[in-house]
């Protein structure tokens, strides 16, 4: 994603940003078992949240998280107007996480990366009150959504040993990641940004927080769907991870969406939905 793309031709980019809806999913009346606004910490005195969609019936006992994340914009919509959105999920039987994170501009990259990471971690902890199996949690979010998928499923641990705090001694491991056209090296576009100032920050962390540079054999399953008509983060962001995962022996696919744009929308959108629906029951619900 170079400096070039992200300062130019962004305006309806933007506006997409903060209205946030999903990508992918079927926008339509759900009957999901809705909890909203719960939370998973806190920071500056303010809550951080995320809502629980869950399905008639038992469910089949996986859970996939939602990044709510574009541009490192996190925003709260009305739960209900949001659960059409997992429809194709919650009736193939998973429980669905929309998890939101310290938002842009008051926080940086690095801020939302620790974010998810503790969401991560009490949602396994906790993991019986939703009737889910913690070793059978997925990923999914597009574009900073995307970036945020990844770290997790490139840069998580086991938690700490030492820590007063049962959230943080807990894993944030999931089991399966689908990422949507994501950056996946910030050293290059980390400073000052007026359109995406998450990434106003010190450049010494960006290493950290870049999800290549944290390919490792034990990454879980990653589904990369990109398009090639994308002028915000190139087609190529995608593959330069896509071979990293293939050469530490990490099971991978790509997807190329072809003359799709940033964001998916209609027929690119079902065929996005289909794919991550299909990855998610192939790799959590034969374990």
């Amino acid at each position: 994603m170079s400096r070039r793309n992200i300062h130019t031709d962004l305006a309806s980019f933007i506006t997409a940003v903060l209205i946030l809806i999903p990508v992918g999913g079927t926008v339509a009346q759900s009957t999901a078992f809705i909890s909203p606004d719960v939370v998973y910490g806190h920071k500056d005195g303010m809550a951080l949240t995320f809502d629980v969609f869950r399905p008639e019936g038992a469910g089949n006992g996986a859970g996939i998280i939602y990044m709510v994340s574009g541009g490192w914009f996190s925003i709260w919509r009305e739960p209900v107007r949001m659960s059409g959105n997992f429809t194709d999920l919650l009736e193939a039987g998973f429980t669905v996480f929309t998890v939101r994170h310290g938002s842009a501009p008051r926080y940086k990259v690095p801020d939302a990366v620790a974010d998810v990471r503790r969401a991560v971690r009490f949602i396994r902890l906790n993991s019986d009150a939703w009737g889910i199996d913690p070793e059978r949690l997925g990923v999914y979010g597009g574009s900073a959504g995307g970036h945020l998928s990844l770290m997790l499923g490139c840069a998580s641990d086991e938690g700490e040993e030492d820590a007063e705090d049962p959230v943080l001694r807990t894993s944030d491991r999931v089991a399966a990641v689908v990422a949507y056209y994501p950056p996946v090296d910030l050293r290059a576009i980390t400073g000052p940004n007026k359109r995406f100032p998450a990434l106003d920050f010190d450049r010494e962390l960006a290493a950290a927080i870049s999800p290549l540079l944290h390919v490792t054999p034990d990454d879980p399953p990653a589904l990369l769907i990109h398009g090639d008509a994308d002028e915000l983060v190139p087609l190529r962001s995608s593959q330069v991870i896509h071979q990293a995962f293939l050469e530490a022996g990490v099971t991978t696919e790509m997807i190329v969406l072809e003359g799709a744009p940033h964001g998916f929308r209609g027929a690119y959108a079902r065929r996005a939905t289909e794919a991550m629906v299909a990855w998610f029951e192939k790799y959590l619900l034969d374990r």
